[in-house]
């Protein structure tokens, strides 16, 4: 697979929006369940894409890692971002420099915890829109940003 790649996935019923109101543990509750079916999503796209999904939501101290990822030799930390499309804003514009500096941070845990030593390694962002009709729309980025400075 080589440069971005976009997906448009009919309306799914379990990608259901988070209604409007105050804020409050139902919203939050509504944002996760959001978050996981993204991943979900995420998941099966980039199996079906080639890639080998080996985890999910490795939880270390100072974070976490959505998928970690094969791609032939190559071990690939995947952020996903959802969002909806009436925020206004693409959801991989969330992934800022201190998000990826930790990005960089929990991958190198990650192959220490697991002793793979120095392999090639990169680092994608599938973005999730959902628009308000209930379709959503999965953008692979593959190399979106690398360790280059992330020190």
């Amino acid at each position: 697979m080589t440069g971005a790649e976009v997906l448009t996935v009919p309306k799914i019923g379990h990608f259901a929006r988070p209604q409007g109101g105050p804020r409050c543990r139902g919203m939050a509750d509504a944002r996760q369940s959001l978050g996981r079916q993204a991943e979900d999503a995420a998941a099966r796209f980039l199996a079906h894409a080639g890639l080998t999904v080996v985890a999910r939501n490795v939880r270390f101290q100072h974070g976490e890692l959505d998928l970690v990822c094969r791609d032939g030799s190559v071990w690939v930390f995947v952020e996903v971002k959802c969002r909806q499309a009436r925020w206004g804003d693409a959801p991989a514009a969330a992934v800022e420099w201190w998000k990826r500096r930790r990005l960089v941070r929990l991958a190198q845990h990650y192959l220490k915890w697991k002793r793979l030593g120095e392999v090639p390694c990169r680092f994608d962002v599938v973005a999730v829109t959902v628009r308000p009709d209930g379709t959503t729309d999965l953008r692979h980025i593959p190399a979106a940003f690398d360790a280059t400075g992330a020190g």
